[in-house]
């Protein structure tokens, strides 16, 4: 699928979506809304992705990111689990991330809640460019080893 195709299929989820939410959905369908699969473009290290309009969950498989808008920050994670490298999920009702495997929780933000694990989930190094974010998904902070740099891994929007 080029480019331009994936660029109409996500305005065109985007427009039903708002066009259902003004129909007045019921909330437990919308509330099913805000987690997409999302493919970035990848120029070496560097995965740009559209800055998310609200606050939602986005999850690029290939190339194993967590993408999160939370309160006017984003952020980019690694798609596994700290512990043991298991994918994480998204629960919606919960408003956290969840290691299937042991099941340790996180908050949208990474930040470690309980479970197996004892740290909170990687970051990628991100940064803001224009109407996008890039990630640098080989560079990876972990809370444990590097604080500074794991807390100053997000952008404001």
């Amino acid at each position: 699928m080029d480019t331009g195709r994936r660029e109409f299929f996500r305005t065109s989820t985007v427009a039903v979506a708002a066009a259902l939410a003004g129909l007045g959905m019921a909330a437990r369908v919308a509330e099913a809304l805000p987690v997409m699969r999302v493919s970035g473009s990848r120029l070496r290290a560097t995965v740009k992705y559209p800055i998310p309009a609200a606050d939602s969950v986005q999850i690029d498989k290939a190339n194993e990111v967590i993408l999160v808008r939370w309160e006017k920050q984003v952020y980019a994670f690694s798609l596994s689990c700290p512990h043991q490298n298991t994918a994480l999920r998204w629960s919606e009702p919960d408003k956290r991330f969840i290691c299937p495997k042991h099941k340790s929780n996180y908050t949208p933000t990474g930040g470690f809640i309980e479970g197996r694990a004892t740290r909170g989930m990687d970051r990628l190094s991100i940064t803001k460019a224009g109407a996008e974010v890039a990630v640098d998904v080989e560079q990876v902070y972990k809370e444990d080893e590097n604080a500074a740099e794991w807390k100053a891994a997000v952008v404001a929007v």
